[in-house]
């Protein structure tokens, strides 16, 4: 039986997929890791991405603590960054990263009768 997102999994592995699940949030993160970005400034760099989905995402993740919402005195500028608990997956990620890399590379080298 699957667990829902607002139950914790004893798994640590469905505890992890829990908080980056989401079509876009590895993305998300990928651009966060060369540092602070404002929202338009990320739904820039992601065309596919729609405002409502960037916005919930970036909603989830800074309720995980993954990233820190930063707003301005004015409150007209806001960014985004990895917290620093966020950061502590930096070699999950680089793992997936790499994962990935070697995944395209054999999708695209697999007949497609496979």
């Amino acid at each position: 039986m699957a667990v829902s997102k607002k139950e914790i999994s004893p798994c640590p592995i469905d505890a992890m997929l829990s908080v980056i699940d989401g079509r876009w949030k590895g993305t998300i993160l990928w651009r966060l890791l060369d540092g602070p970005m404002r929202t338009s400034e990320l739904a820039r760099s992601i065309p596919q991405i729609t405002e409502r989905m960037l916005i919930r995402h970036l909603k989830e993740l800074t309720h995980d603590g993954i990233l820190v919402r930063d707003k301005t005195r004015r409150g007209a500028t806001v960014r985004y960054t990895i917290s620093e608990y966020g950061m502590t997956m930096l070699p999950v990620l680089e793992s997936i990263c790499a994962w990935g890399r070697i995944h395209i590379a054999r999708q695209q080298n697999v007949p497609a009768s496979e």
